[in-house]
């Protein structure tokens, strides 16, 4: 945690790469079990991280798969990040599965369906609305977050950069967990910049 908030990185695939983002002090590191994706965990990687929670992420996906990733790669969290119901969640829930939900937000009434996921879900987590399920590298307007009155902690999501630090301290919000960094921190898709990770760690 820095300063009280979680650090989530998302998207990893190589084993030193996760080793090095664990030992930055992440407290959560993503894999993205979706196809589609340029960041597409196949096979599980030599090293996985044990003292960062591990965060499985899925598109509308079975609950049988599910389950199996959650069991082979030893998942902590399920991130769902396309158009899964409270009624899908809930049964993940009763499998005793911790649940961050996705929201992808352009304008204030993209907030208005996550109502019906409070008391499901562990965290909320809100990105930029894009074309794909998340990693567009851009920043929606914070400021429609304001609008967000519901009981469930979000980390907050969509471009966040090395430059992103000042508006980030800027920003506050009682609800607000942590961070989701992906896209912004990258070589190429799935190999995190530990450097520039640091710096960006040490900046807020």
């Amino acid at each position: 945690m820095i300063n009280g908030k979680l650090i989530k990185v998302c998207g990893m695939r190589e084993a030193q790469n996760i080793k090095e983002v664990e030992q930055l002090g992440a407290d959560m590191i993503g894999f993205i079990f979706y196809p589609k994706s340029p960041r597409y965990v196949y096979e599980i990687p030599e090293y996985l991280p044990t003292h960062a929670n591990r965060i499985g992420i899925f598109v509308n996906e079975s609950k049988k798969t599910v389950l199996t990733m959650v069991d082979r790669f030893g998942l902590d969290y399920v991130q769902l990040h396309g158009e899964e119901s409270p009624e899908y969640c809930r049964s993940l829930k009763q499998s005793d599965i911790k649940l961050i939900k996705v929201f992808s937000i352009q304008r204030e009434k993209d907030l208005y369906p996550s109502k019906a996921y409070e008391e499901i879900c562990d965290y909320f987590l809100f990105d930029t609305k894009s074309q794909q399920y998340g990693g567009s590298g851009n920043q929606f307007d914070w400021s429609l977050l304001k609008a967000y009155s519901g009981e469930t902690p979000f980390l907050l999501s969509g471009g966040i950069n090395l430059y992103s630090s000042k508006a980030l301290k800027e920003f506050s919000h009682p609800k607000l967990a942590g961070y989701d960094l992906n896209s912004r921190f990258e070589f190429a898709p799935g190999k995190k910049d530990t450097e520039r990770l640091r710096e960006f760690l040490q900046q807020i």
